[in-house]
C-alpha cells in the first residue's frame, strides 16, 4: 500500500477546505444577515463616530480604521450565518458523512469569510489610494495583516457559529454584544496610549487590537505596539478559534443539533 506524504494529505485537506468555500459563497455571498452585520453596520458605525471628530480624522487614519472594522465585523458574520442555516437545513448532516474531517470542514466554513471581508476591504483601500491619495508604507504588509486578520477574525465567527442554536438571531445578537466592547478597546477610536491602565490590559485579549495596529504599521509605518508582536498574535487566534469551534461543534453534534 502506498505510503500518502503528509504535504499530499495537507494539500488534499486544502482542496477540500476550498471546495466547501466555494460552495458556501455561490449560495451565502448576499445573505441578508452577511449584509446586515457584516457590511452595512461597521460602514454605519464608523461614520457614526467620526462625524464628530470632523477635520481631526485625516483620510489615512480613516482608512486604518474603516478597513479594520469592515475586517472585524464582516469576517465575522459569515460563521454564524453559514453554520447555523446548514444546521437548520441538515446540510452540516451530509456534510459529515463526507471523507473529510472535522477540522477541515469549519477551516473551509472559515476561509468563506476570508474571501468576503477581503473582498469588502479592497474598496475602502482603494477608494482611499485612488481619490485620497493615502500612501501605503508597505502594500506587502498591508496584505499580509488583512488576510491574517481576515482569517483570525472569521475563525472567530465559526466558534460563534458552532454554538447549539437553529436562528441567526440567537447568536448574531450576543456575538454583536460581545464584539462591541472589543471593538471600542481596540484602539480604532481612542488611541491605545489614551485608554486607562485596566481597558489597555483588557484590549490585550482583543485581536482587533493587533490587526488595528498591524495595518496601522503597513499604512503609516508605525504603530502603538511591536509589529512582530501583532503578527505573530493574529495566527495564535485563528489556531484558538478554530480549535474552539472544533471542540464545541462535537459536542454540539452529541447533543444532536
Amino acid at each position: 500500500m502506498k505510503k500518502v506524504s503528509i504535504w499530499s494529505r495537507t494539500i488534499g485537506a486544502l482542496g477540500q477546505a476550498w471546495a466547501i468555500a466555494v460552495k458556501d459563497l455561490r449560495t451565502y455571498y448576499f445573505n441578508p444577515p452577511m449584509v446586515m452585520f457584516g457590511l452595512i453596520m461597521p460602514v454605519l458605525l464608523f461614520f457614526s463616530f467620526s462625524v464628530r471628530r470632523g477635520t481631526e480624522l485625516s483620510p489615512q487614519l480613516g482608512i486604518i480604521n474603516l478597513s479594520s472594522m469592515i475586517l472585524f465585523f464582516t469576517a465575522s458574520t459569515a460563521g454564524p450565518v453559514i453554520l447555523i442555516l446548514e444546521r437548520r437545513t441538515r446540510t452540516m448532516d451530509r456534510l459529515m458523512t463526507a471523507p473529510l474531517s472535522m477540522s477541515c470542514l469549519l477551516f473551509g466554513k472559515a476561509m468563506v469569510g476570508l474571501v468576503f471581508a477581503v473582498s469588502v476591504d479592497l474598496i475602502p483601500i482603494i477608494i482611499g489610494i485612488t481619490i485620497f491619495k493615502v500612501r501605503i508604507q508597505n502594500p506587502p504588509l498591508l496584505a499580509g495583516a488583512v488576510i491574517l486578520s481576515a482569517m483570525s477574525f472569521s475563525a472567530l465567527g465559526v466558534w460563534f457559529g458552532s454554538f447549539p442554536v437553529r436562528s441567526v438571531g440567537n447568536v448574531m445578537m450576543p456575538s454583536t454584544l460581545l464584539r462591541w466592547p472589543l471593538l471600542f478597546v481596540s484602539g480604532i477610536f481612542i488611541p491605545l496610549s489614551n485608554l486607562p491602565k485596566w481597558v489597555r490590559v483588557v484590549s490585550y485579549i482583543s485581536p482587533l487590537t493587533y490587526a488595528h495596529d498591524a495595518i496601522k504599521h503597513a499604512v503609516t509605518g508605525s504603530g502603538s505596539q511591536s509589529l512582530i508582536l501583532d503578527m505573530m498574535i493574529l495566527p495564535f487566534f485563528l489556531v484558538l478559534f478554530l480549535l474552539l469551534a472544533i471542540r464545541l461543534y462535537r459536542r454540539v453534534r452529541k447533543l444532536g443539533y
